[in-house]
């Protein structure tokens, strides 16, 4: 994916015409947009989410979208107060009255392996955990996504993950951790893709 194709704010509520997907994606980019990098992984993983989302029910369609645009909202520096972003932007979400939004976060792409290693599992804890394809998607969509928006298999995602984090660092220990959890909800939406339309992502 070309970066300048990366969509603008507003494009959410454009192709799926909702509310929640508009204000989530205002809000990231309210918080995200100056973090370059973090900013075009968000973009280009809700791009993906819009994709991905015909898989599921009508009503779950854009809390996907919406988790996808706010899942690393918690690496805003006004949001850290844990240095842990999972749960630094599911506080975040509560605080917004979008409890759901919130547990998607706190609970995305294997967090809570990271959590464990922090020794910060009572605080994730404070949320509901969701299992289910919005969840598996959320990490399908993630977890394909590099950190400047191209697309990547699992293997280069976990791989790029773990070198950028020395072998003791939490990050580093939960990504290798959480390898065939993360493998079995890409596995799970890719199943999910090719029930709805015969065509593999």
């Amino acid at each position: 994916m070309l970066l300048e194709a990366l969509p603008q704010v507003g494009y959410a509520s454009a192709v799926l015409g909702d509310e929640l997907a508009s204000w989530a994606e205002q809000e990231a980019s309210a918080l995200l947009s100056q973090l370059g990098e973090r900013w075009q992984h968000v973009q280009a993983v809700a791009e993906k989410a819009i994709e991905v989302a015909r898989i599921l029910a009508a009503e779950d369609r854009s809390v996907l979208v919406a988790a996808a645009y706010l899942h690393d909202v918690g690496y805003a520096p006004s949001l850290n107060r844990l240095g842990f972003h999972a749960v630094d932007g599911a506080h975040y979400l509560r605080d917004q009255g979008q409890e759901r939004l919130a547990s998607l976060v706190a609970y995305h792409s294997g967090a809570r392996f990271e959590a464990e290693e922090r020794g910060l599992v009572k605080e994730l804890v404070a949320f509901e955990p969701e299992d289910g394809p919005v969840m598996d998607a959320l990490t399908f969509v993630d977890m394909t996504t590099g950190p400047t928006g191209r697309p990547m298999s699992l293997d280069e995602r976990v791989a790029e993950i773990a070198a950028r984090y020395a072998p003791d660092d939490p990050v580093h220990r939960a990504i290798v951790r959480a390898r065939g959890f993360l493998q079995a909800a890409v596995e799970r939406t890719l199943e999910r893709l090719q029930g709805a339309d015969g065509q593999p992502m």
